[in-house]
C-alpha cells in the first residue's frame, strides 16, 4: 500500500524466503486444486452463504495509488476491463468452494513481509513469486489464481480499506449475485463486506480502468481471524 498501509506484518529476511522451485510447484498446485473445485460439483464441500446484506454504494471516482499505476504499466492485461465478461459471478457451490480453497491456501503459502524489507522501497505492487508479499502481492496472486480457474477478471476487483487497526489495507472484493465478498490476508474466512470491520475507501471500477470511490463506507462486525 501507499505510505497509508502500515497494518503489522511478520518481518522475515530473504535469506529464508521459499525457494522459486518449491514455490512454483505450490502455486501449480493451487491453480490445479481451484480448476478442480470450480469445475467439478462433486468436489464442493462448503454450503453457499446466505446473500449478502446490501451492496458497497459506489461514490463516485478515485484515483488509484501510485503503486498501482507502476503495476499497470508492466501488467497490462491485469488492469484492463473486459465489458463483454460479467460484473458479478451467480455464486454457486462450485465458485464458493474455488474461492475459500485460494483464499486458504494461498494465504498459507506465501510469507507476509513489507514492501521496504521485500522491494526496499515503500509501496510496490507485484506478484509474490518469490513466496514473499504483502497484502496487495498476496491478494493479486488469489485473483491471478481465479482467473486461470475460469472466474472472470472483471468481477474480482483490488480494493483499499482502512482496517480494524486504522491502517492502510488491500483486500480482493469479488462481486456476486449473492453480494460481495472480501478474500484477505489476515483470514481464512471468506466474508461478506459488512462482516470484516473496515472502512472501504475505494476499488477498481468495473467499466474501464479508472478507479471508484467507496465512500468510507464502515462495516463495523468484526470476526475472529480463522
Amino acid at each position: 500500500m501507499d505510505h497509508v498501509d502500515q497494518a503489522p506484518y511478520t518481518h522475515i529476511g530473504l535469506s529464508g524466503g521459499i525457494r522459486r522451485s518449491a514455490l512454483k510447484t505450490t502455486l501449480i498446485s493451487i491453480a490445479t486444486a481451484a480448476l478442480a473445485a470450480f469445475v467439478s460439483s462433486a468436489s464442493a464441500q462448503t454450503l453457499v452463504p446466505a446473500r449478502a446484506t446490501g451492496p458497497i454504494q459506489v461514490a463516485g471516482p478515485a484515483g488509484p495509488t501510485h503503486a498501482w499505476i507502476r503495476f499497470c504499466e508492466s501488467h497490462s492485461h491485469e488492469c484492463r476491463v473486459d465489458l463483454s465478461q460479467p460484473e458479478r459471478i451467480p455464486l454457486n457451490s462450485q465458485v464458493w468452494t474455488t474461492l475459500t480453497q485460494v483464499n486458504e491456501r494461498v494465504n498459507s503459502s506465501i510469507l507476509a513481509v513489507t514492501d521496504q524489507d521485500h522491494w526496499g522501497v515503500p509501496d510496490r505492487w507485484d506478484f509474490p513469486d518469490d513466496g514473499l508479499g504483502d497484502c496487495e502481492d498476496i491478494q493479486l496472486l488469489k485473483r491471478r489464481l481465479l482467473v486461470e480457474a475460469g472466474l472472470p477478471l472483471r468481477a474480482m476487483r483490488m480494493a483499499v480499506v482502512i482496517d480494524e487497526q486504522g491502517q492502510g489495507h488491500a483486500v480482493l472484493i469479488v462481486l456476486t449475485d449473492s453480494g460481495e465478498f472480501i478474500l484477505d490476508n489476515k483470514r481464512n474466512a471468506v466474508l461478506p463486506w459488512r462482516r470484516t470491520g473496515y472502512t472501504f475507501v475505494k476499488r477498481e471500477g468495473t467499466n474501464g480502468s479508472a478507479w471508484v470511490a467507496l465512500g468510507g463506507q464502515p462495516a463495523p462486525v468484526v470476526t475472529a481471524n480463522r
